[in-house]
């Protein structure tokens, strides 16, 4: 295959620029990269940008629900190429499975337990990052019987992916937090093979109002189907154990419109082995998704302290004497900060970064698609 034509490839760099939010992204891009490298079956994804975890929406393109933890659990667990947490510190985030493999595409573990069965012969993946942050993540399918991708087409999905990351970037920065007043936290407890022992009422509550996704149950315990996300968490949790610093955690937007907060850690029985690991679902609070607010918003270290301090309602030479700078400092930060957020007062930056009711969300997040209908 030759490179992409300049006028395609520029329409679709259009289209991902415009894109209004995430869903209109993922299919404004399928629909014209299709045109420039051609795939049977896509999964495509948004990540938390601090840790990669998986988070939504999710878009996934003619794969059946059977078969989706398959998918999911062979980047956590399994040995295999091509891992995304791998791609992302790679200097180039995209791969092919045949390329990578020397054309022996059965040495990953994906290929034999979820590509193979379905017919695919190989896979096309990418890391979507910007400024060195993952915004989402992208595997095209190729069936049996056509030929592998090249580094054309390899070339044409890297070219896509900075463009894709901002562009999830801009159109994922917080709006909400969590509704005012106590909530108690959701609780889930996971046996050390991932089976789900426990949840309660709370927890369930909280799931209820995640955004609808790939889901699956656990090998045995409850017959809960859990999202993808909350999943890969409470594996990531396994994964590093039980030390200082150990566990996952994400930041998901609910149906609500309102920032949920999941974290898993690994937890140690009487004789110190690694036993259950549990995972707390909570509202979040303005400072739990300060992360993804300097994320979202490029802020620096100190123009999130600036900010923060905006939002507790000081003066510019009250935060010039807290942050032990003079007030032309401050006032430089405050404009940055106003460029980046693209808001002209304090009060606009305020709603527009911590509002627990800024435009609350009634859309659903996650799009499953066969042959080019939504379902």
């Amino acid at each position: 295959m030759t490179a992409a034509p300049a006028p395609a490839m520029d329409a679709l760099l259009a289209a991902i620029d415009t894109a209004g939010d995430a869903h209109e992204l993922f299919a404004r891009t399928s629909t014209r990269l299709r045109r420039i490298v051609a795939f049977d079956a896509a999964v495509w994804v948004a990540t938390d940008p601090v840790n990669g975890l998986t988070t939504a929406p999710v878009r996934v393109e003619n794969l059946h629900e059977g078969g989706c933890g398959a998918y999911w659990e062979s980047e956590l667990f399994a040995e295999h190429v091509n891992l995304f947490r791998e791609l992302a510190v790679a200097p180039v985030p995209v791969a092919g499975l045949r390329a990578v493999t020397g054309d022996r595409p059965s040495l990953s573990p994906l290929y034999r337990g979820f590509m193979r069965p379905r017919g695919f012969d190989d896979e096309l993946r990418a890391v979507l990052r910007v400024d060195g942050q993952g915004w989402g993540q992208v595997s095209l399918f190729r069936e049996r019987g056509r030929p592998a991708f090249e580094a054309a087409e390899i070339a044409a999905l890297h070219t896509l992916s900075a463009p894709m990351a901002g562009r999830l970037r801009g159109v994922s920065r917080p709006q909400v937090a969590g509704p005012p007043g106590a909530h108690a936290p959701g609780l889930l407890l996971f046996a050390a093979d991932g089976a789900l022992l426990s949840i309660n009422d709370e927890a369930r509550e909280l799931l209820a109002q995640m955004p609808p996704g790939p889901s699956t149950t656990t090998p045995s315990g409850l017959e809960l189907p859990l999202p993808v996300w909350i999943l890969s968490t409470a594996g990531r949790a396994r994964l590093t154990g039980a030390g200082a610093g150990a566990g996952a955690r994400i930041r998901i937007r609910a149906t609500t419109g309102h920032w949920l907060v999941c974290h898993a850690s690994q937890l140690r029985g009487a004789s110190g082995a690694p036993d259950t690991t549990a995972l707390v679902i909570a509202h979040a609070a303005p400072s739990d998704i300060a992360a993804l607010v300097v994320a979202a918003y490029e802020l620096t270290p100190r123009e999130l302290e600036v900010t923060e301090l905006i939002a507790a309602g000081l003066s510019t030479a009250e935060i010039a004497a807290r942050l032990f700078v003079s007030a032309h400092t401050v006032r430089d930060h405050v404009k940055s900060v106003f460029d980046k957020a693209g808001v002209s007062s304090r009060g606009e930056l305020v709603a527009t970064l911590f509002n627990d009711y800024r435009r609350p969300l009634l859309e659903p997040v996650t799009q499953r698609v066969h042959d080019g209908l939504v379902g």
